[in-house]
């Protein structure tokens, strides 16, 4: 390995991560060396505040190499790191998908590229070009079709990071997938800044179910589609047909949720109330009955009450929810829920683990009814796979990695199955 070759740390979500893999290909394409480059995330103050710790001690260990620092916290306060003596570059969203970005920068980085390059990025109105074929594990791919959010939740900033809301071309994004199958993947992800958003800037406005049945359809030999997360609120007719009819879209749909209390939604400016998550749950399982679901929720959002909370807590089992992603409320400068009336820090920490302690035993209830149970298990590792539903598996033997495994489920070990090969 090259020990001049770029350095990359990301931070933040799965997007940030691919578009990481599509960075290192431009770096290396463009002969750029001696860099450390950071993929920031600004989901929250926290975010930001772990990207800086992350950007000192990455000096202190690679002294001699240029930092770069790139992302959504570099797009909404470029100020931030350009006032860090560590770091020499900060690169926009945008800019960091531009071959003729890191072209400036080869070979080594001194005196050819200006400090800041941070654009406007409400001002993009395409996708990057840049696909990566095959980023993720040797059994899953992940796919970007959608970057940005067209809508302005009071506690987020990623609008600011991310632009408004693009879609890759249904062609392109089926062009991909099939050079995927051919390379021997069994699973692709559809992931997005906000995926349900999907088509409406193409012509015919098409919507993310017209994407997946036209993916299903013209690359038949995807044994495995899944869709990453997705607001409930705009699931379209189509995307419902597919959950009902279409048993190579894996029955596990992460939900956009935020609270289960109808005042705490309002103020946040969801477009859904907690009846028409439940409905959508509800609807879900009767078009597909092994369907689960997982969902983000924040505890201690700003105003929530202790009754307000409760209903976030009761949704969890309203919803039949089984994998939760839960966020303590922390302020994020330059967003309307900033300003409002903060929850009492030690509160806002109990809610979150009460929300854990729920979701833990939704959990256990999930593992309890697969007992003995046959899966058809994709493979992570040698010894680790997941189930349709997204559920780990536990194997006492080796199995072929990134292949698909029909199993039977023996016991339960922590938060995952136990199985045998059959």
């Amino acid at each position: 390995m090259d020990q001049n070759a770029p350095i990359f740390a990301t931070l933040g979500c799965r997007l940030n991560a691919y578009e990481t893999e599509a960075m290192k290909d431009l770096a290396a394409r463009a002969g750029v060396s001696g860099a450390v480059v950071v993929n920031t995330c600004a989901v929250t103050s926290e975010a930001v505040r772990k990207a800086r710790q992350e950007i000192r001690k990455l000096r202190r260990e690679h002294p001699d190499k240029k930092i770069i620092v790139t992302g959504c916290a570099a797009q909404t306060e470029p100020e931030t790191f350009t006032a860090m003596g560590e770091v020499d570059f900060v690169i926009g969203n945008t800019e960091k998908m531009k071959p003729e970005t890191w072209a400036a920068m080869a070979p080594d980085l001194i005196g050819r590229t200006e400090p800041v390059q941070v654009d406007d990025i409400m001002s993009v109105k395409e996708t990057a070009g840049h696909l990566i074929d095959g980023f993720g594990t040797r059994a899953r791919a992940y796919v970007q079709v959608q970057n940005g959010c067209d809508h302005r939740c009071t506690f987020c900033i990623i609008p600011y990071g991310r632009g408004n809301s693009r879609s890759v071309p249904a062609g392109v994004v089926v062009d991909q997938i099939k050079r995927l199958v051919d390379r021997g993947y069994n699973e692709v992800v559809l992931t997005g800044v906000d995926l349900t958003s999907w088509g409406a800037d193409l012509p015919a406005t098409p919507r993310l179910g017209d994407l997946v049945m036209r993916i299903l359809k013209l690359v038949p030999d995807l044994p495995r589609l899944r869709i990453s997360s997705i607001d409930s609120i705009e699931a379209d007719e189509m995307l419902m047909q597919a959950i009902a009819t279409e048993q190579r879209l894996m029955p596990h749909l992460h939900l956009s949720l935020q609270a289960g209390d109808n005042m705490i939604l309002k103020r946040m400016k969801r477009r859904h109330m907690r009846e028409d998550a439940i409905r959508f749950c509800e609807e879900a399982r009767v078009l597909r009955p092994d369907m689960t679901f997982g969902a983000d929720i924040i505890a201690g959002f700003p105003t929530e009450t202790e009754a307000m909370f409760e209903n976030s807590l009761k949704l969890v089992q309203d919803c039949g929810l089984t994998w939760l992603h839960v966020f303590p409320y922390s302020p994020r400068k330059g967003t309307p829920a900033a300003r409002m009336p903060q929850v009492n820090g030690n509160a806002i920490r109990e809610r979150a683990a009460r929300l854990r302690v729920a979701g833990d035993a939704q959990v256990a209830v999930h593992l309890a009814q697969q007992q003995g149970v046959q899966h058809r298990v994709l493979m992570e590792n040698a010894r680790m796979g997941r189930t349709a539903q997204f559920t780990e598996v536990i194997f006492d033997s080796d199995q072929p990695e990134g292949q698909i495994v029909n199993a039977e489920v023996m016991g339960i070990a922590g938060n995952q199955l136990t199985a045998r090969a059959l």
